[in-house]
């Protein structure tokens, strides 16, 4: 013979928060995978950074971006390039695509994008932001958010 005590039945608010916790873990789960770990420049085995332009003298700046992919990838690129104003309103100054492909070989190459640049003063800050895709197979990626490069001063 085995003794038991008995168990008290619990309130049914403390029942009901029990079940919505539950709940909300059994929703909630599929929807915290559904959200990227970080924010990267990574996709599907390739890397595009915006890279700090530089001054290429002569109101001249080269915007590059360096890729790199783990064979057998196509990359298609969006690029916009930017002059930074001090109140808010930059200045566009104009946009490029660009499409990379990569054999069975790990490759990287760095693109050189020129743009002149329309010096108000002394000097110019200057920056870009660029977006990508990768298509892998038959089948594209969708596009990444835009990423913004260093500001550089053109002088």
């Amino acid at each position: 013979m085995s003794i038991t005590t008995p168990t008290k039945s619990r309130p049914f608010g403390t029942r009901f928060a029990l079940i919505s916790a539950v709940s909300l873990g059994l929703i909630g789960g599929p929807v915290a995978l559904a959200v990227p770990a970080d924010a990267s420049t990574s996709l599907r085995g390739c890397t595009v950074d915006p890279l700090k332009p530089t001054d290429e003298r002569n109101n001249w700046a080269d915007f590059r971006i360096k890729v790199d992919c783990n064979g057998n990838k196509t990359v298609e690129i969006r690029q916009k390039r930017f002059e930074k104003d001090r109140h808010g309103r930059d200045d566009f100054l104009g946009r490029s695509e660009f499409k990379e492909h990569f054999d069975r070989h790990d490759g990287r190459v760095i693109i050189h994008s020129k743009d002149k640049v329309d010096k108000d003063k002394a000097k110019d800050r200057v920056y870009q932001e660029v977006s990508f895709r990768v298509k892998s197979g038959n089948n594209w990626s969708d596009w990444t958010r835009w990423e913004r490069s260093d500001v550089a001063t053109i002088r």
